[in-house]
């Protein structure tokens, strides 16, 4: 019985001890955010203070969302049309509990992070979309097996999108449409509309266009065919010019063409 009750304490006692750590991180992951980004409106700076913490005050705070009301420990980001400016914010990896970031309708720009899915690991909803972030999709993002909402349209995303997407079996919602995207469709993709990929000039494959080498291939037959004349008749019109016996025949033609000497 002694034992029993031994092993009880020391189990809250670890939990307790759990909960104030991954607490302080929570804490740490929104200053991060804070100061990383640029607050043109002031709504982080107004409503996001740290100067007397207290079990479940971050809970207050906008766009957050807790798991217990009376508990510091991060479910949800939604800091979506607050004005925000600036790279992909920082700190976000010290979130270790969240499982939903909306990042929507701001004005962040840059590349996402490459190692995304080590920062954001329990994630089942990502929205960035109405942003200018640029640069590719990182491949990484197919490690972000919880998810089931991706949303990236209306950015200024480029390259393919990654065909290791097959493996996010859960995804219910994906759009990507209004990038600069191009190549084919992954498979697995070509259950959602061909509007989530519209705006995508370079795209193709189900459910958009059949892909073709002349859509998305950077160089094309035809190009490497018309090349290949022009530099035929350039070489061969300065040979020509510079050496017209190799080419008149005729007496009658030879007094028409002019020497270089």
């Amino acid at each position: 019985m002694a034992d029993d009750t031994k092993f009880l304490l020391l189990f809250f006692l670890l939990s307790s001890s759990l909960l104030c750590f991954g607490s302080e991180h929570d804490i740490q992951c929104l200053k991060s955010v804070q100061q990383s980004v640029i607050d043109t409106d002031g709504v982080l700076k107004s409503t996001w203070n740290f100067e007397h913490e207290t079990e479940g005050f971050i809970c207050q705070f906008a766009g957050v969302e807790c798991w217990h009301p009376d508990e510091n420990r991060v479910l949800s980001l939604r800091l979506d049309n607050l004005g925000l400016e600036g790279p992909f914010p920082q700190g976000l990896q010290y979130c270790s509990s969240m499982t939903g970031l909306n990042l929507s309708n701001n004005k962040f720009s840059g590349p996402m992070p490459t190692d995304i899915s080590r920062q954001l690991q329990q994630l089942t909803s990502l929205d960035l979309s109405h942003n200018s972030f640029s640069g590719s999709i990182p491949p990484s993002i197919t490690n972000m097996i919880y998810l089931n909402l991706l949303n990236l349209q209306h950015n200024q995303l480029s390259g393919q999108i990654p065909s290791q997407l097959d493996l996010l079996t859960r995804l219910t919602t994906f759009n990507v449409a209004e990038n600069l995207l191009s190549g084919p469709v992954p498979r697995s993709l070509a259950v959602f509309p061909a509007s989530n990929f519209d705006g995508n000039q370079g795209l193709c494959d189900s459910p958009l266009g059949e892909c073709s080498r002349k859509r998305w291939m950077p160089i094309r037959i035809n190009d490497m065919s018309s090349i290949g004349a022009a530099v035929g008749f350039v070489l061969g019109f300065v040979v020509a010019f510079y050496f017209p016996h190799c080419f008149v025949c005729s007496e009658r033609l030879r007094a028409y063409v002019v020497r270089i000497i």
